[in-house]
Formats: structure tokens, C-alpha cells, sequence
């Protein structure tokens, strides 16, 4: 029974009662959360192996990492490396967007050597194989499309990003050329190049029913992708980009009502005064369906840089009600990240994540903070690095320059050091 239906009766499924356990909610409340399809629990229900994870009201926020080779860089082993790296620096999902190379076995070789939750965007395949075969990916059918979700689906994919958004006549408004970036979605891009070819409506949104069939048969969740979303500050909140989410909002309720579990893909590129109103329209216009940002990032300047842009917009995203986090690496607008990238964008997009828990649990998310405080005034370097969101990078700033009193920041001048020193003289 699906994680929705078994919520319906009013039962908690094993995950169910681990999650709630594990977040310190009360598993009815989470059952009842997981009833009206405001919590997902991402986990394909024919997959043996592999954990799961909860997203949704009142849980910590999550984050995603995305992986995947590409045309032009293609090392199936480079892709595990980095999901590997994505998991062990605490990433709660994978993504595999891989669009090179044999995209059978990369995404299969991520299934198999990653615990968190694996994802991916089964149009890239279905487009890439019609182009290898026709000679263009707008050749792909509609079948294609539906026979690739089933098969990665079928590989053990626990959730899938589905365009179902981005209709005819929202791409024939797009066409009418207002917009600075254009469509920054691959998927998106690839499926409004279809419908035009075509002169056909999506197939995705066409046949959404079909689409729950698939989904509901694997109790996969479904990403409704933000197709629309602004790859530029001047293009947020547009009428293309919310044009889509009252599209997604009509679809949330297709979803929850053939018992499918579903979430809502957001921007992209917003101004930092933006991103609140943007989470509450979502909240609003979706009934309060999960929402997945991308960043979102806050400015366009900074190309190298462009993981701190997106830890900044989401913290506030985060803070405003965003559900999962999805990073962004230095190497975002320039090029296949690194491995090192991705544990940077991991690690950025957590301190946005666990900043944005403080804003909405207070106490309750500060607990971490209210440790690694205790040792700090301690003078405690051996649990101060222990207790670091990534203990490898602060040991090994903490060995540059060795000191066998405080830090070499401050030396004798240890604020703890000068203060403790005048209360000893004082009660002695």
C-alpha cells in the first residue's frame, strides 16, 4: 500500500514511524501531514535497498545534490565518485541528470552506490535516445517519454522530475519574446521545442493520468518541474513562471486525489525581497504541496561564486517555508563541477538549510548550535570540530598554524582567556 493511501486509514507505515521518531514529531501528527499530501516520503516501494526520506511540513529541511555527466565530460565513475562525496557530506538526495555517455548504466551505478534517495529527469533520456536514433530529440513520441519514466522507475528511482507545467499555449506566450534568459530548463526547453514541432500539447500534460498510473504503481513522488522558472533576477515573478505554478496547483490536486505523492519544483533566479512571496504564492496556489527551490539564486554576477548566491536566497527560501534545498556548485553557468565543488555546494546549501530551521523551529533546530557554543567557550577544539557541519575543513584550518593555547586568531588575546583570568582574580 502507498505511503498516502496506508495515511488515509490512519496508519503509519515503517517509515512513517521511523521519520516521526527521528524528527520528534508525533506520528499522528506526520500521518496526518502525510494524508493531505503536505509531507512526501520519497521511496520507490519496489526498491529493496536504499533509505528514504521525508520532505514536507514541519521537517528539517532537506537537501539535494544534483550529478550527471554531460556530452563533452563523460566519466560514469567521476559521477559515482561526486554521489558518494554528495551523501557523506550529508546531502538528503541525489540526483542523477546525466546526458552523456550510456545513461543506463551511470544512472544504475548511482543507484547502486548511494543510500539516500536517487532522482532524475526522464526526458533528458527519452530526447537524447530519439536524437542518437532520429536524428533529433523533438523526434522522440510520447510513448518514448512514458517508456523511459517507467524504466528508470522500474531501476529503482525514487523520485522523477516531470515538466507537466509548461502547456501550448504557455509556450506560444513564451514565444512572444519578453523575457531576458529565455527558458533556462532543460527539460523545459526540450519540451517546448517538442510542442512546437509538433504543434501538439505537452504529452505530459496531456495524459497526466497515465503519468499517476506509472507513479502510482512505484509510490514514486513526483517533482512537478518549474519548466518556466527565471534564469534571471529580471525575469522572476513573471506571468510565464506563475502561469505554470496555477497550472501545477490544478495538477497537486490530480495527484493527491489518485493517491500520488507530489511536490512542487520552484525558481530559480529571484531577488532576495522576492523569495518570501514566492514560497507563500506556492504555498497558497499548490495547498501547501512540498516545495523544491533551486538556490534560489539571489544575483547573476557571480559566475565561481555562484554556491554562496544560492546559500543566501536559500536560507530565506527556507525560512519562508521552501521544503528541499537543491544546490548549487561555484561551477554553476560555467562548467561540470568537480568533486570538490560538489562537497562545497553540499556543505553551503546545509548552513542555508539549518539557518532556515533555526528561523522556523528555534530551540528545537539550536540544539547543534547551542553544543558547538558550549565548547567554544570551553576553549574545546577537539569537540568544536567534531560538532562542525564539516569537521575534515576545520581541522584542517585548525592545523595551519598550530597553538597550544587558543587559536592563532587571537593568541593571549582570547577574549575567554582575558575575561576568565579577571573573574579568577576577582573570586580568588
Amino acid at each position: 500500500m502507498s505511503q498516502i493511501r496506508a495515511s488515509r486509514r490512519g496508519e503509519a507505515t515503517e517509515e512513517v514511524a521511523k521519520l516521526a521518531e527521528a524528527e520528534s514529531i508525533p506520528v499522528d501528527k506526520l500521518v496526518q501531514r502525510v494524508a493531505r499530501g503536505s509531507v512526501v516520503i520519497i521511496k520507490n516501494a519496489k526498491k529493496l535497498e536504499g533509505g528514504f526520506v521525508g520532505v514536507g511540513e514541519g521537517l528539517r529541511t532537506k537537501v539535494n545534490a544534483n550529478v550527471g555527466t554531460s556530452p563533452e565530460v563523460c566519466d560514469p565513475n567521476l559521477e559515482v565518485e561526486k554521489a558518494r562525496a554528495a551523501e557523506r557530506f550529508g546531502a538528503d538526495t541525489v540526483m542523477d541528470l546525466s546526458t552523456g555517455g550510456d545513461l543506463d548504466e551511470v544512472r544504475r551505478k548511482i543507484l547502486k552506490a548511494v543510500s539516500v534517495p536517487v532522482g532524475t529527469v526522464p526526458i533528458y533520456q527519452a530526447a537524447i535516445d530519439a536524437a542518437r536514433r532520429r536524428g533529433a530529440a523533438v523526434e522522440m513520441t510520447e510513448d518514448d517519454i512514458f517508456n523511459t519514466i517507467e524504466k528508470h522507475l522500474s531501476d529503482g528511482v525514487d523520485f522523477i522530475t516531470v515538466h507537466v507545467g509548461i502547456t501550448k499555449e504557455l509556450v506560444k506566450e513564451f514565444l512572444k519574446g519578453y523575457r531576458v534568459a529565455g527558458i533556462v530548463s532543460r527539460g523545459g526547453a526540450i519540451t517546448a521545442a517538442w510542442t512546437l514541432r509538433h504543434d501538439a500539447e505537452n504529452p505530459l500534460y496531456a495524459r497526466f493520468d497515465y503519468l499517476l498510473e506509472i507513479a502510482s504503481e512505484y509510490d514514486a513522488v513526483l517533482s512537478l518541474g518549474d519548466a518556466l522558472r527565471p534564469g534571471s533576477v529580471l525575469d522572476a515573478s513573471d506571468p510565464l513562471q506563475i502561469g505554470e505554478l496555477v497550472t501545477i496547483g490544478r495538477l497537486v490536486k490530480r495527484c493527491r486525489k489518485a493517491g500520488v505523492q507530489c511536490m512542487v519544483e520552484g525558481p530559480g533566479h529571484v531577488p532576495l525581497d522576492q523569495i518570501e512571496a514566492n514560497v507563500k504564492m506556492e504555498k497558497t496556489v499548490c495547498d501547501n504541496a512540498p516545495f523544491y527551490v533551486l538556490g534560489p539564486l539571489v544575483t547573476d554576477v557571480a559566475p565561481g561564486y555562484d554556491h554562496i548566491s544560492a546559500a543566501i536566497g536559500a536560507a530565506v527560501a527556507g525560512a519562508a517555508g521552501a521544503d528541499l534545498l537543491c544546490y548549487v556548485t561555484r561551477a554553476e553557468h560555467l562548467g561540470l563541477p568537480t568533486v570538490e565543488d560538489v562537497i562545497e555546494g553540499v556543505v553551503a546549501l546545509r548552513i542555508a538549510a539549518h539557518a532556515a530551521d533555526i528561523a522556523k523551529y528555534g530551540a528545537k533546530a539550536m540544539k547543534w548550535d547551542e553544543e558547538v557554543s558550549k565548547a567554544r567557550a570551553r576553549l574545546d577544539w577537539a569537540s568544536q570540530i567534531k560538532l562542525a557541519m564539516d569537521p575534515e575543513k576545520a581541522s584542517e584550518i585548525r592545523r595551519r598554524y598550530p597553538s597550544t593555547s587558543g587559536c592563532t586568531m587571537c593568541g593571549e588575546w582570547c577574549v575567554y582567556k582575558v575575561l576568565s583570568q579577571e573573574i579568577s582574580r576577582r573570586r580568588g
